[in-house]
């Protein structure tokens, strides 16, 4: 029957990936007499300060603690409470999440150690055990989302898997896509409602993008909406009728933020696939966009696309922070991004409806020649676009104004803090037709030509700098700057600082949140692109961070190695940096 023969490859990858799934969960290396607090909406709505429960913090996404034990008097005493070696090479990116004492890291090579939070303490280790075949474009993982008395964490090979949260025992696994096409996840879930909300990585490969929700109890899939529509869907209109939105990209490769008033999760997505655009004319949404999504069904119930039909990978996977603020005279709820593409980007949460409100580049966009006043919509320099045969220099640099890198929003200053990289540009050489084949790159550029992508239009300008902005006004209230460029996930805190690594001199530094004025800085054993976190335990507040340079940041320190002739490296391995302040 028709049927069957169309069901059959995917039953066949789903049996597969159960098959290989054989994980091993490492014996409970030590207990903790801690009793493990169980996580529950209303905790997660409204966090208390002693735990970091989720990716950011809260569910707005503002990487804001309001500790303030350590605070801008007393940093500069800040130092080593303890450290953990993880044992792995690659990205280490994950937040350290805290709760009740229990301290979650995640791995390149997924991989979960569970800590005692206050002396370090392995408590436990999981190890996904991966297909040897599998490709890893981006060999890192973002963290575990905690709900219930369980911890549920995204997988390489496309799995996700419950596990108890004291102990490490698995309790389920479910294939979420076919890693052999090229699908695999990096980001850390989204938990709300009772559902495990995960989305994809994988434009590269020309995978079709989507967020999927799965019941928190038994792992059965609640729903799956797709980044870019099938035609006749709304948005399917923007797209070619030859296909093209089944390879369309729209990755998803960062936890979404989530509006509980509203049951609405804010997803940021990818650019479209191949990077070339001649096969896919049209807008493309909901690439390179914020997308809106009602958390009982899925549906999507609003979007704002920031880099329409993009060539330049300006994806825009970070979701917007969401907070209500007066901006420029008028109190809205905001939903505000520093976008890829080099504009600050002011929305209004609108019911589930994201409008464009206000938007002002903070580092150099020369693609961008205005932007429509109502919706938003960008016109370009089209002499500025890459495409098949069309080589093309551009700013920002394809890993934009901001890569993943987080912002940080402090209700307490009104500041809205940036990790920017200004002054740095992009060329592209013309774009190559290139066979789709499930499971292989298939980005349209070459890819020694994207290695080598730099440029420094003046080489003596610094490049990386930490911004803040004013959101009442839109001015910048204070910009620190470094030699080089900046990959730095940022925190802040009610203490008055900010928090961040992500330079390829090894340190992490605090910062005067009010003014920028460094503080205290040390340095670490590799580079610092790991999310920051900050909790209490027994009264005393730590300040955690992994250690673990690679993908992106290493990539980019290459291509300043080709541009500039230079052997910069920075060591590679993985190490948990726990700080506190002297008794």
């Amino acid at each position: 029957m028709p049927r069957s023969r169309t069901l059959r490859p995917r039953l066949h990858w789903l049996a597969l990936a159960a098959a290989s799934a054989t994980l091993a969960a490492g014996p409970a290396l030590a207990q903790s007499a801690r009793p493990y607090p169980t996580v529950t909406d209303a905790r997660l709505a409204n966090p208390e300060p002693a735990n970091w429960l989720q990716y950011r913090g809260n569910y707005g996404g503002w990487g804001y603690s309001p500790l303030k034990q350590i605070n801008n008097a007393n940093v500069a005493k800040l130092q080593l409470a303890w450290a953990f070696s993880t044992g792995q090479v690659e990205g280490h990116q994950s937040p350290p999440m805290v709760n009740g004492g229990y301290m979650y890291i995640t791995t390149p090579g997924s991989q979960i150690v569970a800590l005692d939070a206050k002396t370090g303490t392995e408590l436990w280790r999981y190890k996904k055990q991966l297909p040897a075949e599998l490709t890893q474009l981006h060999p890192t993982n973002r963290g575990v989302a905690l709900y219930g008395d369980k911890l549920y964490f995204a997988t390489l090979d496309c799995m996700l898997v419950a596990l108890d949260a004291k102990t490490g025992k698995v309790l389920w696994e479910k294939p979420v896509e076919n890693w052999k096409t090229g699908y695999y996840m990096t980001l850390a879930p989204l938990a709300a409602k009772g559902k495990i909300m995960v989305g994809s990585s994988g434009g590269e490969f020309g995978v079709r993008g989507f967020v999927a929700a799965y019941d928190a109890e038994t792992g059965a899939q609640a729903w799956r909406t797709y980044t870019v529509p099938a035609p006749g869907e709304p948005g399917g209109d923007t797209w070619p009728d030859n296909g093209s939105y089944k390879t369309g990209g729209g990755s998803i490769w960062i936890t979404g933020t989530y509006d509980p008033a509203r049951n609405v999760a804010y997803w940021g997505t990818g650019n479209p696939a191949p990077w070339t655009p001649d096969t896919r004319q049209g807008d493309n949404l909901y690439t390179s966009s914020s997308v809106a999504l009602d958390v009982d069904t899925g549906k999507i119930t609003g979007h704002h696309q920031y880099t329409w039909n993009d060539s330049w990978d300006w994806d825009e996977v970070s979701p917007p922070i969401l907070f209500d603020t007066e901006f420029k005279g008028r109190k809205i709820q905001a939903a505000v991004r520093a976008g890829r593409n080099g504009y600050m980007w002011v929305l209004e949460r609108d019911g589930g409806k994201l409008k464009f409100v206000d938007a002002w580049p903070y580092v150099n966009n020369n693609v961008f020649t205005g932007l429509d006043k109502t919706s938003g919509r960008p016109s370009y320099d089209m002499s500025r676009k890459p495409a098949l045969g069309k080589g093309a220099d551009y700013c920002p640099s394809l890993w934009g104004g901001k890569d993943w890198t987080p912002e940080a929003y402090n209700p307490g200053t009104g500041l809205f803090y940036v990790p920017a990289n200004n002054n740095l540009c992009s060329y592209l050489p013309g774009g190559i037709a290139e066979k789709y084949k499930p499971g292989e790159l298939w980005i349209g550029f070459p890819l020694e030509g994207i290695l080598s992508n730099v440029r420094v239009p003046k080489p003596d300008q610094s490049i990386g700098e930490i911004q803040a902005w004013d959101m009442k006004t839109g001015k910048l209230a204070w910009s620190t700057k470094f030699n080089t460029f900046l990959w730095a996930p940022l925190m802040t805190t009610g203490g008055n600082l900010v928090f961040a690594g992500g330079t390829n001199d090894r340190m992490f530094r605090a910062f005067d949140a009010r003014n920028g004025k460094t503080l205290w800085e040390t340095a670490t054993p590799s580079g610092v692109t790991g999310v920051p976190s900050t909790y209490e335990v027994d009264g005393e507040q730590y300040v955690a961070v992994l250690s673990g340079w690679g993908v992106d940041a290493e990539r980019m320190q290459g291509a300043f190695n080709s541009l500039f002739k230079t052997t910069t490296t920075v060591p590679q391995g993985g190490n948990l940096m726990v700080y506190k302040l002297p008794k």
